[in-house]
């Protein structure tokens, strides 16, 4: 734990074959983490395995997982077992852990929750999410709104939670929004917790001809990305989840 902000040293974990998509994921972590650049250390599964997970830790105060554009946490990779057991070594050591999107689904696989690929149920653009009442009592999540928007992109849910887990957030689509693992500062947003509007129309658009023939529809793709608003009651998630439980 560090002894304040400025002395933060934090890890992502990220899975991404599209160089501009690293970075600008990077960009997107510092940014609503309010870290400056010698603060994150970025490692990419896409590199094959980072290295021996007993001492993956040393010197870091918290860790973070990014999403995946090229991968699936129902899938199953030269390096899957390796970042499950990353995550279950966060677990063990009580390191402060948050996952966005695809990193809240490794979390779940990884402490025994079950992550199943769901297209029917896909959400993209921004989308209202609901605390749930232990979200609404939770430490991080109590200062939030009963209903905010978030910014979404995702075809893989969460199905089942870890057995110590909380639902912290839901909505008329799918539970399992948010969660946290009970006595333990680990949490996982469905929602991309990193991105704010701008931010997710970049993504969009890079993306544009997966979601297209996806949608089947130039016009519903456009839609959705005319549809973007601002998810300001999202802006202060990690920052406040870095202080609260990364700084003594």
């Amino acid at each position: 734990m560090a002894s304040s902000f400025s002395d933060l040293n934090v890890i992502l974990l990220q899975a991404r074959d599209t160089q501009d998509i690293e970075h600008q994921e990077q960009e997107c972590f510092l940014e609503r983490c309010k870290l400056e650049t010698s603060q994150l250390t970025s490692f990419n599964l896409s590199d094959g395995v980072l290295g021996p997970v007993d001492s993956f830790f040393d010197g870091f105060d918290a860790f973070m997982i990014g999403g995946a554009g090229e991968y699936s946490v129902a899938k199953d990779y030269e390096w899957t077992e390796w970042a499950l057991s990353l995550v279950r070594k966060a677990y063990d050591l009580e390191i402060p852990t948050f996952g966005s999107c695809w990193g809240h689904q490794l979390i779940a696989r990884a402490l025994g929750g079950t992550v199943e690929h769901d297209p029917l149920r896909a959400e993209l653009g921004c989308h209202h999410v609901e605390l749930t009442e232990s979200g609404a009592m939770d430490e991080l999540f109590k200062s939030f709104p009963s209903s905010f928007m978030v910014n979404m992109g995702h075809h893989d849910r969460v199905t089942k939670l870890p057995e110590d887990a909380i639902e912290l957030a839901n909505n008329l689509l799918q539970p399992n929004e948010a969660f946290r693992i009970a006595n333990r500062a680990i949490y996982g947003t469905q929602f991309h917790s990193e991105l704010d509007a701008q931010r997710e129309r970049e993504r969009l658009i890079r993306y544009r001809s997966y979601y297209i023939e996806q949608m089947h529809s130039e016009e519903v793709f456009q839609q959705v990305v005319n549809s973007l608003v601002e998810t300001s009651d999202v802006d202060h998630l990690m920052f406040d989840f870095l202080n609260m439980f990364a700084v003594d």
